[in-house]
């Protein structure tokens, strides 16, 4: 089969108007299917309604260390889920502080404590000053830029590579610029494009040197644990890497359990170093009595270690593996001889990074809308929902079950050609 830019202005109209045809087709279907954010499927969180019933005794409300989860207290969380989130993300458990439900809310309240109180308590508030910048990689995580235009933080777009961020250009930056106070980071399976940071990213981050003291690194390793291949490639420890650099309390680690267990009521933690730990515990005594311990404990009753929660998320593999395989499977089968996109192939995650012809995203997700399929709006990967390009569409798989995303990817693929032969033809 030719590619599109082989051939003629004719075969470029008939191939169109076949396209179109198709188009049509599925928009008298009345679908109703959405591959917009990356949620899990009933089959996922139905592995873990054990966790429910797993307290159902008073007398099982006491914690290892003696504490009444029923009651007030414990501010920085149960030393059950610190043991098995100190595993996850290889540091010690004192340096953990367990949360609620979310990863980003525990993001969302570090950026206001720097912002309100200033890192440390040792800088000037962020808030205080005339300009704060943030480093954004992207295609990245659109609620991380959320965080910065709600606080009125500059961000500043870092190109993605195989690799991870552009360190030449992160490097630069940081080095001249002492209003660039934080970077985003999904180090691990990155969102939406799959890469984890290679080991020399890992040290150079920790590494650089930064014009602002008060410079931190927003670790946000969400999918540590969400493997889709029996040996995926590792992620160097930061933490290790920026206490070898004599720059320990450079980096904040959050990660999550939303998508091991309930999205809506899971359990979330973040790491740190000591110093940063004890102002953070500081503050959040004040802000709060104490997180949900029962749930904590739940979920540490119901995960027991490390090695169980392996067991688990295996048994989470086994359902989203193939939906991964099937969305590259149907790109691969009807894109991939046309020379008209590229897309991501992740080991793990969950989302599948495509890039379309340059102009033609927005395009895209407009037809599949016409047709009954929602996707992630185009633009929201980059700050400001900005796609320069527009030509970056973030997959997501996972919560549809696979006979509606089989359609969704046909639907999906038709229209990658559709609003491609659209720009060629004018």
């Amino acid at each position: 089969m030719l590619k599109y830019n082989e051939m003629s202005k004719e075969q470029l109209t008939e191939e169109f108007n076949k396209v179109k045809a198709e188009h049509d087709k599925f928009k008298k279907m009345s679908l109703k299917l959405d591959i917009s954010r990356g949620k899990s499927s009933k089959e996922q969180t139905n592995l873990s309604t054990p966790i429910l019933k797993i307290i159902d005794d008073e007398n099982e409300l006491i914690a290892s260390n003696g504490v009444d989860t029923a009651n007030y207290g414990g501010v920085d969380g149960l030393p059950e889920m610190k043991e098995i989130y100190a595993k996850m993300l290889g540091v010690d458990p004192s340096l953990v502080i367990i949360g609620g439900n979310s990863s980003l809310n525990m993001m969302f309240d570090t950026i206001t404590r720097d912002m309100m109180f200033g890192v440390l308590n040792m800088y000037v508030p962020w808030n205080k000053l005339d300009k704060v910048k943030f480093l954004c990689p992207a295609p990245g995580y659109d609620r991380h830029y959320a965080i910065c235009e709600l606080f009125g933080i500059e961000m500043l777009p870092i190109a993605m590579t195989d690799d991870g961020p552009d360190m030449d250009e992160i490097e630069a930056l940081t080095a001249e610029d002492n209003s660039i106070k934080g970077i985003w980071c999904v180090p691990m399976y990155s969102n939406p494009s799959g890469i984890t940071y290679s080991d020399e990213v890992v040290r150079r981050l920790a590494n650089m040197k930064t014009a602002a003291e008060d410079f931190r690194i927003f670790w946000d390793n969400a999918y540590c644990v969400h493997h889709l291949v029996d040996n995926p490639k590792p992620l160097l420890n930061i933490m290790d890497e920026c206490v070898a650099a004599q720059n320990p309390d450079r980096v904040y680690i959050f990660s999550s359990m939303s998508k091991v267990t309930f999205p809506g009521a899971a359990i979330a933690a973040m790491a740190a170093s000591e110093r940063n730990i004890k102002h953070i515990k500081k503050l959040l005594s004040i802000q709060t009595i104490g997180p949900n311990k029962i749930n904590q404990l739940r979920h540490a009753k119901f995960l027991k270690n490390i090695d169980n929660l392996k067991v688990h998320m295996n048994k989470n593999r086994e359902i989203v593996a193939p939906k991964f395989s099937l969305v590259l499977k149907k790109l691969d089968e009807n894109l991939s001889m046309l020379n008209i996109a590229n897309y991501s192939r992740p080991q793990g995650g969950y989302f599948i990074s495509f890039n379309g012809h340059e102009g033609t995203a927005k395009r895209i997700v407009a037809l599949c809308l016409e047709a009954g399929v929602i996707l992630t709006p185009a633009g929201v990967t980059f700050p400001y929902g900005h796609d320069p390009k527009d030509e970056n569409i973030r997959i997501a798989p996972t919560f549809p079950p696979i006979s509606e995303l089989d359609a969704a990817m046909d639907l999906f693929c038709i229209c990658v050609k559709y609003a491609t032969l659209e720009l060629l033809l004018k």
